[in-house]
């Protein structure tokens, strides 16, 4: 069998790589999500992926600090994450590029489209950080916007529960999952799948997004094969 999709930009949560702990980086559950990737790029699927910074800031949480400072601190922390990333994708022998919306050039490259997607042709893994560099958007907006701008075929997006519900599931045990949604569904519900800004840009750019759960990081590689473990939104 050979992969459904030529292009995937991958979101992942902060979160996912704390792993049980809950803060910092969990290196197990960093090396487990890294080798679900490779496997996925060894099936010449071209790969972008961004990363949130939620496992060490969340600026929403920052009570009185001014938003903008907040929000420059949680891009900082997308940065340590997608290092991470790249160091434990490249412990596994893959080729990794680290772009960022903020000019950090001793760090990461900055955030070009062109070299981004000439890095996807030659095989190469793009890690985007910072979101979109700018304050008062979120890390699902930054991948959104960045699957527009590389042509993505469609967002995973990596989450810990297996798809999109009509309310909580670990607080409702009556929650109905959604197989399949349109991006007007979202929006008009009001559905946890991304926030408004990421969905409707998405939508006017038809890019999928399909929600699954990263317990099992094979699920990244099922995925890549058409194999629907969670929701799609189309």
């Amino acid at each position: 069998m050979k992969p459904v999709y030529k292009r995937i930009l991958i979101k992942l949560s902060g979160e996912a790589l704390a792993g049980e702990k809950g803060f910092g980086l969990d290196f197990d559950k960093v090396e487990s999500i890294c080798k679900s990737i490779k496997d996925t790029y060894d099936l010449g699927v071209e790969i972008a992926i961004v990363v949130g910074g939620g496992n060490f800031w969340r600026g929403r949480s920052s009570g009185k600090m001014d938003r903008t400072r907040a929000d420059h601190m949680g891009m900082l922390a997308t940065v340590i994450n997608s290092l991470a990333l790249a160091d434990g994708l490249e412990q596994l022998g893959a080729v990794v590029r680290v772009q960022t919306g903020i000019e950090m050039i001793k760090v990461a490259e900055p955030y070009i489209r062109n070299k981004a997607v000439r890095h996807m042709e030659k095989g190469r893994i793009v890690i985007f950080g910072c979101g979109t560099g700018n304050p008062f958007f979120s890390t699902d907006t930054g991948a959104a916007l960045r699957a527009a701008e590389i042509d993505a075929d469609v967002i995973f997006k990596a989450t810990n529960v297996d798809g999109v519900y009509d309310s909580d599931p670990k607080t409702n045990p009556e929650a109905k999952k959604f197989d399949k949604l349109s991006f007007m569904d979202v929006l008009s519900r009001g559905l946890h799948v991304m926030d408004s800004t990421a969905a409707s840009l998405c939508m006017d750019n038809e890019i999928k997004i399909l929600v699954f759960n990263l317990d099992d990081p094979d699920n990244i590689t099922r995925a890549a094969m058409g194999e629907n473990k969670g929701t799609i939104v189309e």
